[in-house]
């Protein structure tokens, strides 16, 4: 998380009596990542969190595997998938290893008749398209068009869209999402350096705390399954917290490009990490200013990640025909780059006004059904000369 918070009302001590009005207790919850070794927060409710009153239905929403082991280039048309009303039944696995799973959606209405809970990952939301309200029990979080959505596990939360036409891109992580460390001093603040700063990071505001007694459904999602569990009182009952934990947002468009006189890594790029993978955000910038640089990527070998890249928006200089909600996948060892013509072309622009995310995953990524009903199949072909 970025760095410390407080929200609502909290006692002086940790682990110590905090009392109603009414003389009874607050239930205080401890909430941790790595054990009791990771970030944390303490939050204190009106009734204990632990009041689950039915368990209801429980069913798989795994994906179905196409190719486990996958060395094709693939391009996938993300706007195939269709838009479906609910949040959940929308999200669609594309891309999955042991690490993480990379999800399309296009969810039509808000989470009105439930709660939801993700128990093994972090997940990362981008918002392609859309604007609304991520709603939980740590406080709310408005967003919008380029906004990412930190939200880390075992946080209940909802999406209440405010549009029709929503996009998304779903990263989950079974490891904890941070910021980069090498753009953190030893203190926890974001360096000079780094290509965003505390003032771009929105953390959540308005702490909704509901008391009421009645039938909440919460969806918890737990190793590819959703199980449905009944509570007694209202989920979002927090009355105050503190701590390291909480969803948090930032935008796209508020990370600042690093650039120089040739041509720079997608480290350069880089916005989060975890243990199996990393996120870089490509956004408008100027191009290197070698008198003789070559803007245009050189080829290269991904000998130790699959490359995952989602275009959001604008022209893709190394790119033939690439629409926004397009995805490439180029996998572990296998050389790729601009496609025939990209580098001459290249040669004299100043700048750019692309607008994308890439994934890179640190083990390969098995291909699942649902991404090659929307792939180009002939993809891997683009690069020969015609």
């Amino acid at each position: 998380m970025p760095h410390y918070h407080s929200l609502g009302k909290i006692p002086p001590k940790r682990h110590t009596q905090f009392k109603k009005t009414d003389g009874s207790l607050y239930s205080e919850q401890h909430l941790g990542t790595i054990g009791f070794s990771g970030m944390y927060s303490n939050a204190y409710h009106v009734d204990p969190p632990t009041t689950v009153k039915k368990i209801l239905n429980q069913y798989s929403i795994a994906p179905e595997i196409a190719k486990s082991n996958n060395i094709q280039s693939y391009k996938l048309f993300g706007f195939k998938v269709k838009p479906k009303k609910d949040f959940l039944d929308s999200r669609t696995i594309v891309l999955t290893n042991s690490d993480c799973s990379i999800a399309l959606a296009a969810p039509k209405e808000s989470m009105k008749t439930y709660f939801y809970k993700n128990t093994d990952a972090d997940e990362v939301i981008f918002v392609h398209k859309g604007s609304g309200v991520l709603r939980s029990f740590l406080g709310n979080l408005k967003f919008k068009q380029g906004d990412y959505l930190i939200i880390p596990r075992g946080t209940i939360y909802q999406m209440e869209f405010d549009t029709e036409e929503n996009r998304l891109l779903i990263t989950e992580s079974s490891s904890p999402v941070y910021i980069p460390k090498r753009y953190l001093n030893k203190f926890g603040q974001l360096m000079e350096h780094a290509p965003f700063c505390e003032r771009d990071i929105r953390l959540p505001d308005i702490l909704e705390t509901h008391g009421d007694r009645c039938e909440f459904l919460l969806k918890v999602k737990k190793k590819n399954e959703i199980i449905e569990m009944v509570y007694e009182h209202h989920p979002f009952n927090v009355v105050g917290y503190d701590g390291f934990y909480y969803p948090w947002a930032f935008s796209i468009h508020d990370f600042e490009p690093i650039t120089g006189r040739i041509h720079q890594p997608p480290p350069a790029h880089q916005t989060f990490e975890s243990n199996g993978f990393v996120i870089c955000s490509f956004v408008p910038r100027m191009y290197d200013y070698h008198p003789d640089a070559i803007p245009a990527p050189y080829n290269h070998s991904n000998i130790d990640s699959d490359e995952v890249l989602y275009y959001a928006d604008g022209n893709f200089m190394s790119r033939k025909g690439v629409e926004p909600g397009q995805i490439s996948l180029h996998p572990a060892g296998i050389p790729h780059g601009p496609h025939p013509g990209a580098v001459e072309a290249s040669i004299g622009k100043k700048s750019t006004n692309e607008l994308a995310v890439m994934i890179d995953t640190f083990k390969p990524l098995q291909v699942t059904k649902a991404a090659l009903e929307i792939a180009d199949e002939n993809y891997y072909q683009s690069w020969l000369k015609k």
